[in-house]
C-alpha cells in the first residue's frame, strides 16, 4: 500500500534526500527547530526546513512543503503545505482585506495584519485538482493555464490560518470519514494542537459545524459531555449567534442533561416504545445506576469508543477457541490462560509469536498445544481482555497484543471460554450502538414530539436550539509571550518589555478607549537607552499590522523620559508600556468590513455569520430568522422592519 499523499510519485516533482519528518511529534519543540521566540520568529525558523515551492499559489507567494510519515507499515505519508499570503497581494481593495472569520469571533476589532499564514493538509482530490502530477510540476515555472490555488480550494483535510500578530482559524477538518483515507479526525486535531502550542499562537477560533451521521456533534457532545468535540483539545464558548451569550450556553447545557430519565421514560413509553427498551438495554450494561439523559448518552459515547470494530469480533457472542481436536478443553483453557498472561507481562504491547511461544513454554511443555492454541487464539475474549492478532507488514510475522475489555463488560467472567454456560450480560455491538445513538438523537433532541412540549420537558427544543446556535469556539494558547527562558531575545539582547501602540488621532478622540493591539515582546540590550527602544517597537509593530506601516513612536504613556535615558533602571523587566505615536495609514480597522449597523430582535449588535436582511429605510441589519424569513426562502427585494413599518402605519393615520 502506498501513500496516497506521497508527492514524490509525480513524476517532474522527484527531489532526492528531501527529509521526512514524524507525523505523530512534528510540531512538538525539536521537532523540527526549537520553538523559543515569538509566533512570527517560529514560523520563520519552521519554515526554513521546509522545501521552498515556486508558483504553488500564484507568483509572489512563498510556499513550503513537508513530508509527514503517518505511519510506515503501512507506509502512509501526508504533505504540509504552508503558505505565506501578503496582504497587498490579496486585493487592491482594502474592504476585501478584512478577515470575515475574526468579525464573526469577536476579533472585528483588531487591526489588520500584514501577512497571513494557512497550513494546509490536502486531501487526494485537491492534490489532483490543484497539481495535475501526470503533467506538471510544482517547481515548473510556466504552470498550466486554469491550475487552481491550493489556498482557494475545498475539501483539504485540515485548513488553518493565523494573522501574523498570532490569532488564528481553524477553516476545516475532515476525518476519515470525509474522505481522509487513514487520518482519523482525532489525529488531525492532535496534529493542529500541536502546531499552535509550538508556534505559540496567541488564540484560535473555529466554527464547529461538524456531523456524524446526521447527527451534530457539537449538541451530542455537549448532553454527553458538557462541551463540544473540540473541547477535548481546549476549545470553549466563543461567540453564540442569535445573541446566544456564555452564560445562556451554560444553562441550556445545564437543563438538557439534567432531564430525569425517569420522567422522560414514563412520558416517551406511552407512544413511543422503543426509547423505554433502549433505556433498559443500557441501564442494564451499566454498573451504576443512570439517572438523567446526561448519563445515558455519556455511558453510550464512553461504551462506543471501548466497543471493539464489528469485523474483529461479534460482541453479542465472544468467539471461543476451537475444542474439537485431541486435547481436553481444561488443557486447552489452561494454555490459553498462560499466553494471556504471558502477553501480561511482555514489555512491550505487541509480541511476536515466538516470544510468546517461548514464554508459555516455561509453563505448557507441549509445543503442539501452544501452537494449536496461537493458531486459534485471534480476536478472542479471555477473562477482561481481547486477544488481538495481525501480521507486522515489515517482518511479515504473526504479533499479538491484548486490550482491557473489563469497562465494556463490567462482569467479564461470564467470557470465560469454553464455558458454555455463561452468556454476556447483554447483547451489544458497535453497529446496534450507534443506530440507538441516533434513535435517541432524533427523537428525543432533534424531533421533538407534543408530548415533549409541556412541563420540565418543554425546555429541550429551546436548549437545543441554543446549543446548535453556538458554534464559534476559542481556545486561548498564549494571551501573552511568556518572559521566562530567551523568548524572542537573541544577540545578546536579555531585557524585556510588554509594549503596544495607539495612534495619536485614536488617543485623542476616543480617549485610550479603543482596544489596544495585543502586547509584543521586546528585547533590548542591557545598556539600550529609550531612543532604541521606540526604534524596536515601531520595527515590531510596522511588521504585524497594514494601518502601522508608517507608524512613528512619539511618548510613552504615564512615562516622562529623555531619549538617550537608560531603559534598564527606569522600568522593571517585563513591565507593560503603551505607545502614543503619529500614522499616515488610517485604514485597516477589521470593524470597517463589517455589514453596517446590526440591531436584530434576539439581541445581536454585530455580524455572527448568520443570512442578515436590511431594513430599505433604516438600513440596520436583522437576521432573516429573526423575522420570519425561513431559510429556504430567498430575500425579499423590499423588505421592513418592524419600527419602520408601524412608523408608516401610524404616519398614515394622521389626518
Amino acid at each position: 500500500m502506498s501513500s496516497y499523499l506521497d508527492l514524490g510519485g509525480c513524476r517532474k516533482r522527484r527531489r532526492g534526500g528531501e527529509r521526512v519528518f514524524k507525523f505523530k511529534t512534528f510540531g512538538e519543540n525539536g521537532c523540527p527547530v526549537e520553538f523559543d521566540g515569538s509566533f512570527r520568529d517560529n514560523v520563520k525558523a519552521l519554515v526554513e526546513y521546509g522545501h521552498l515551492e515556486i508558483n504553488l499559489c500564484g507568483n509572489g507567494v512563498f510556499s513550503w512543503s513537508f513530508q509527514l510519515e503517518v505511519h510506515r507499515h503501512p507506509p502512509l505519508h501526508v504533505v504540509l503545505f504552508i503558505v505565506e499570503e501578503q496582504i497587498q497581494a490579496s486585493s487592491s481593495s482594502s474592504i476585501n482585506l478584512h478577515c470575515k472569520h475574526c468579525q464573526y469571533v469577536g476579533w472585528g476589532h483588531h487591526m489588520m495584519c500584514n501577512k497571513k499564514y494557512h497550513f494546509l493538509l490536502p486531501s487526494k482530490d485537491t492534490v489532483a485538482a490543484c497539481f495535475n502530477c501526470d503533467e506538471t510540476s510544482f517547481d515548473d515555472p510556466n504552470p498550466e493555464k486554469g491550475k487552481f490555488n491550493l489556498v482557494e480550494l475545498k475539501g483539504h483535510i485540515m485548513h488553518g490560518v493565523f494573522h501574523s500578530n498570532g490569532f488564528g482559524h481553524l477553516l476545516c477538518v475532515n476525518g476519515m470519514e470525509m474522505g481522509s483515507d487513514q487520518l482519523a479526525g482525532y489525529q488531525i486535531m492532535e496534529f493542529w494542537d500541536r502546531l499552535c502550542t509550538g508556534l505559540q499562537a496567541r488564540k484560535v477560533s473555529l466554527n464547529d459545524t461538524s456531523k456524524k451521521r446526521g447527527m451534530e456533534l457539537r449538541l451530542l457532545y455537549g448532553v454527553a459531555y458538557g462541551h463540544p468535540w473540540f473541547g477535548r483539545w481546549g476549545y470553549k464558548f466563543g461567540r453564540g449567534c442569535y445573541g446566544v451569550n456564555q452564560p445562556i450556553y451554560q444553562k441550556a447545557i445545564e437543563a438538557i442533561q439534567g432531564i430525569p430519565l425517569c420522567l422522560l421514560n414514563h412520558h416517551l413509553s406511552i407512544s413511543n416504545n422503543d426509547i423505554s427498551v433502549i433505556f433498559s438495554r443500557y441501564q442494564a450494561l451499566s454498573d451504576h445506576s443512570m439517572v438523567t439523559l446526561g448519563d445515558l448518552f455519556h455511558f453510550m459515547l464512553e461504551l462506543r469508543s471501548r466497543l471493539p470494530k464489528e469485523n474483529s469480533i461479534d460482541s453479542c457472542n465472544p468467539a471461543t477457541v476451537e475444542t474439537n481436536c485431541r486435547w481436553s478443553p481444561k488443557r486447552v483453557e489452561a494454555a490459553t490462560r498462560v499466553i494471556v498472561e504471558a502477553l501480561k507481562n511482555a514489555e512491550f504491547r505487541w509480541v511476536s509469536r515466538q516470544e510468546v511461544r517461548d514464554a508459555a513454554r516455561a509453563y505448557i511443555g507441549d509445543t503442539g498445544l501452544l501452537d494449536f492454541v496461537l493458531k486459534s487464539l485471534g480476536n478472542h475474549i479471555v477473562g477482561n481482555y481481547l486477544v488481538r492478532r495481525c501480521l507486522n507488514p515489515v517482518t511479515k510475522v504473526l504479533e499479538y497484543c491484548l486490550e482491557d475489555i473489563s469497562t465494556v463488560f463490567p462482569n467479564s467472567e461470564a467470557h470465560i471460554i469454553n464455558n458454555s454456560k455463561a452468556k454476556p450480560r447483554c447483547k451489544i455491538t458497535k453497529v446496534q450502538l450507534m443506530k440507538d445513538i441516533a434513535y435517541l438523537y432524533k427523537h428525543i433532541l432533534k424531533d421533538q414530539k407534543p408530548t415533549l412540549s409541556t412541563g420540565v420537558f418543554s425546555a429541550i427544543p429551546m436548549a437545543t436550539r441554543i446549543i446548535l446556535d453556538t458554534k464559534f469556539l476559542v481556545k486561548e494558547y498564549t494571551e501573552e509571550l511568556s518572559m521566562k527562558g530567551n523568548s524572542n531575545c537573541s544577540n545578546g539582547k536579555t531585557f524585556k518589555l510588554l509594549c503596544t501602540v495607539i495612534s495619536r488621532s485614536d488617543e485623542i478622540d476616543e480617549g485610550l478607549k479603543k482596544p489596544l493591539p495585543p502586547y509584543e515582546c521586546v528585547c533590548l540590550k542591557e545598556n539600550a537607552t529609550f531612543d532604541e527602544l521606540k526604534q524596536e517597537v515601531e520595527k515590531n509593530f510596522r511588521e504585524v499590522y497594514w494601518r502601522l506601516r508608517s507608524f512613528v513612536v512619539e511618548t510613552i504613556v504615564n512615562l516622562s523620559v529623555k531619549g538617550l535615558d537608560l531603559v534598564m533602571g527606569s522600568v522593571e523587566m517585563g513591565q507593560k508600556l503603551v505607545f502614543i505615536g503619529s500614522n499616515e495609514d488610517q485604514i485597516g480597522m477589521d470593524d470597517g468590513g463589517g455589514s453596517g449597523i446590526v440591531d436584530c430582535l434576539c439581541g445581536a449588535k454585530e455580524d455572527d455569520g448568520e443570512r442578515l436582511i436590511s431594513c430599505d429605510i433604516c438600513e440596520v441589519w436583522q437576521h432573516t430568522r429573526c423575522v420570519r424569513i425561513p431559510n429556504n426562502e430567498e430575500i425579499p427585494h423590499v423588505f421592513l422592519c418592524k419600527q419602520c413599518e408601524e412608523k408608516i402605519v401610524f404616519l398614515s393615520s394622521l389626518p
